[in-house]
């Protein structure tokens, strides 16, 4: 076991933020830490590593253990360059090759016992180097650096000229190089493009170490992690699989303890009716029953109805008109500033209801494309063509569209004059502004405070046609399902910047990938678009096959064995689908059975069967997860 905590608890002031936290972290873990802001995701992380106290608790680590912490913001400043910053972290590896390259030079002009000492001496150093991998350090290094979005180029690049983000992805690779025994990160994807992120995925997946983080990207968590530790209102639950695993988990716990309350509700109103008309009788007999069954009823284990979290965005996106087929027409764009290209010769067409994902690397352009179409920027040539009844509503990650001397009111107040105090309020509220946080400035907002209100003045907007700019960026959890099921809903069109790979395959209807000056188009979701993009690669490095000669025995011959190989794939393909199938209907009976079980009164007041019967659900429900994801495989 790597980590233990025990019953932690944190309080800032008056405010509880962590109540009674126990989990443990052991040698090969990959877990998380999820929760809605300001949940105490990095207050956690801060008390194992030692940065603050906790109230209350402990917290055990191996003896001897290396670990390695990577904060939200990092400090940078100690290497002359990039690569040697890097590099810092090997420096008792570089002090070896300093003496190895030393006794090179001293060999060439001493002799005899003193050149053989000093040979072993040699031999027993390089030993050690190359057992701690020095030969391949530097190779390492760069193969780090540039998997984290540096090119070659800036590797020689002072340290004090980098900003911030840059100066956390040298943090990032520093850890990554040291190779703790337990790495710890905070929030480790920000700053990197999709390519940079993807290597992170591969390299921490295959980290031998154990591995505790805290990420919003969803689709990371999918692919790195295999425990999630949710703090949900102070307390600490732990659920073994992967991201999704858990919001399953997470679903089926809460329909189970909501449908257990609301049985155990049933039956405590059907045993006081049964109690009231007891006594109505008047009678002794009656009445003793009755009081047999108040008794019962007291010393029922009330169950608590499950909590709803408060603090959600009310995001409802409806148009005000429909827009004509033809959204957008876009014909030979071209946009640079000053020398460098961003794009040129660029088509593309929109159609109404459509929702398309714009991704590429940091900087290839994608939000100018969308200001261009916007009609905030202008373009150098080509026509961009908005279709009949086409209302714009826009959504700025840099928020430039909110006036930084507005209060909140005011900035509602501004931009639609027709709303009344009430009406203005009430918005507000819906995205957890109330009280006074209407008069606070726009300038003293945090980064997710002036998210929630620009989605608000999007919502009021009530357009047909929306231009997204990585509008995830700054939402917890929650509130980007919220906005996945709202975007969903909408039935006018989307067009979006995003790097949240998981929010596109929730959203995308079609993936255009902006990269070397061109729109290249997929259809479909983010793993549409990278088994096609996988599929061109594959046919492109696939050398072309020489022409069959149809009279050929030996050709016919193989011809009919493929033929025959391929209808016995069928044949099994059907086979499989049919016994899916069937078993898929078993399940989805016997879970409808137990639905109907849990239902009955004489269980619903039996904790111990309620308990029985849901995990047999949740078995039946995992293993139709299951079947379900074989099936579309054998339909597809």
């Amino acid at each position: 076991m790597v980590l233990q905590c025990k019953h932690i608890e944190k309080s800032f002031g008056e405010n509880g933020i962590l109540t009674n936290c126990s989990f443990h972290i052991e040698d090969q873990d990959k877990a998380a830490i999820v929760g809605i802001n300001g949940s105490g995701k990095s207050t956690l992380m801060k008390i194992i590593v030692g940065e603050i106290l906790a109230d209350k608790g402990s917290i055990s680590l191996t003896k001897n253990m290396t670990m390695g912490y990577l904060a939200q913001h990092q400090s940078v400043d100690k290497g002359e360059t990039i690569f040697e910053e890097l590099l810092s972290v090997k420096e008792h590896i570089l002090h070896m090759e300093k003496q190895m390259r030393v006794m090179e030079k001293q060999m060439k002009s001493i002799h005899g016992q003193a050149l053989d000492k000093l040979m072993a001496q040699y031999s027993a150093l390089s030993e050690q180097f190359e057992q701690e991998n020095g030969f391949a350090l530097k190779s390492e290094a760069t193969g780090v650096l540039k998997g984290l979005g540096f090119s070659e180029g800036d590797f020689s690049k002072k340290i004090t000229t980098l900003s911030g983000g840059e100066k956390t992805r040298i943090a990032l690779g520093k850890l990554l190089l040291s190779k703790p025994d337990f790495l710890l990160l905070d929030e480790p994807t920000n700053h990197l493009d999709m390519d940079s992120i993807s290597w992170l995925e591969t390299y921490l997946s295959s980290y031998e170490g154990a591995i505790l983080l805290v990420a919003h990207d969803r689709y990371f968590l999918d692919k790195v992690v295999h425990k999630i530790i949710e703090i949900e209102q102070g307390k600490v639950l732990v659920f073994d699989g992967n991201y999704t695993d858990y919001t399953k988990k997470k679903e089926g716990l809460r329909l189970s303890a909501l449908h257990a309350y609301e049985n155990q509700q049933q039956e405590i109103k059907r045993q006081k009716e049964i109690i009231s008309k007891l006594k109505s009788f008047n009678r002794e007999k009656s009445v003793k029953r009755a009081e047999s069954r108040e008794k019962l009823l007291d010393k029922m284990h009330l169950l608590e109805k499950p909590k709803e979290l408060t603090d959600k965005m009310n995001l409802r996106l409806n148009p005000l008109k429909t827009s004509g087929n033809d959204v957008l027409t876009i014909t030979n764009l071209c946009k640079s500033f000053d020398s460098r290209i961003l794009f040129h010769h660029v088509d593309l067409s929109l159609y109404r209801g459509e929702h398309v994902a714009i991704i590429g690397s940091n900087g290839a352009g994608k939000t100018t494309l969308l200001k261009i179409i916007g009609g905030l920027l202008s373009q150098d040539e080509g026509k961009v063509v908005i279709g009949s009844n086409v209302h714009i509503g826009y959504y700025d990650q840099e928020h430039q569209v909110l006036k930084e001397n507005h209060s909140l009111f005011e900035e509602i107040s501004h931009s639609y004059p027709s709303l009344t105090n009430t009406e203005i309020r009430n918005t507000l509220a819906a995205f957890l502004f109330t009280g006074e946080d209407v008069f606070k400035q726009v300038k003293d907002l945090s980064g997710g405070e002036k998210g929630r209100l620009s989605f608000a003045k999007l919502m009021l907007g009530q357009a047909n046609f929306l231009l997204l700019d990585e509008p995830t960026n700054h939402l917890d959890m929650v509130s980007k399902e919220l906005l996945e099921k709202a975007l969903n809903l909408y039935k006018g069109t989307i067009l979006y910047v995003s790097h949240d790979r998981y929010f596109i395959n929730k959203t995308a209807h079609r993936v255009l990938d902006l990269q070397d000056q061109a729109l290249t188009n997929y259809l479909g979701n983010y793993d549409d678009y990278i088994e096609k993009k996988e599929g061109r690669k594959e046919q492109l490095s696939i050398p072309s096959e020489p022409s069959r000669q149809s009279s050929s025995p030996k050709t016919n011959a193989l011809l009919w064995k493929e033929k025959k190989e391929q209808e016995a794939k069928k044949r099994k393909r059907e086979n499989d689908l049919r016994r899916t199938e069937e078993e898929i209907t078993v399940l989805e009976e016997k879970n409808a059975a137990l639905e109907e079980e849990m239902a009955l009164p004489e269980v619903a007041t039996h904790a111990q069967k309620l308990q029985e019967l849901t995990k047999e659900m949740e078995e039946i429900k995992e293993r139709l997860t299951v079947l379900y994801e074989q099936w579309e495989g054998l339909v597809t």
